[in-house]
C-alpha cells in the first residue's frame, strides 16, 4: 500500500471567470434573478386583484416605484437575452429537415422570433 496522497486539483469559487464560454454561461444563467422578482411581483399582483380594489391600488403604486420599474426592465432584458440564446441553440439541438435537407439556421431562428411577435401582438390586441 502506498502512502502517497492523491492529487486534488484546487478549485476556487471564481473558476468560471477564466474561460469565456463559462463566463457567458454564468451570465446567461444569472438572467433568472430578475425574472424571479418579476414572477413574484406578478403573483402578488394577481393575489391583490382577487382581494379587491384597495389591494389592487396598493400593488399598482408599488409597481410604479422607480426601483421596481428598473428591475422589471432588467427582467425584460434578461428574458430577451435568454430567449435569443435559446433560439440560436435550437437549430443545433433539433435540426429541422424538409425533404431530406436541413432548414437554414437563420430561418429557424427568425421563425421563432416571428412566433414570439405574433403571440405578443395577439395578447396586446386581446388585452
Amino acid at each position: 500500500m502506498s502512502n502517497r496522497k492523491p492529487y486534488v486539483r484546487e478549485m476556487t469559487r471564481t473558476w468560471w471567470k477564466d474561460h469565456p464560454f463559462y463566463r457567458f454561461y454564468m451570465v446567461r444563467e444569472a438572467t433568472i434573478l430578475p425574472l424571479i422578482f418579476f414572477t413574484i411581483c406578478l403573483t402578488f399582483g394577481l393575489g391583490s386583484l382577487v382581494k379587491g380594489p384597495e389591494a389592487w391600488a396598493t400593488w399598482l403604486s408599488f409597481m410604479a416605484n422607480p426601483v421596481v420599474v428598473v428591475l422589471n426592465i432588467l427582467a425584460l432584458a434578461g428574458s430577451l437575452f435568454h430567449a435569443q440564446t435559446f433560439f440560436s441553440m435550437m437549430p443545433q439541438v433539433m435540426p429541422i429537415k424538409i425533404k431530406g435537407k436541413a432548414l437554414d439556421k437563420k430561418i429557424v431562428v427568425l421563425a421563432q422570433w416571428a412566433a414570439v411577435a405574433a403571440i405578443s401582438l395577439f395578447v396586446l390586441v386581446l388585452v
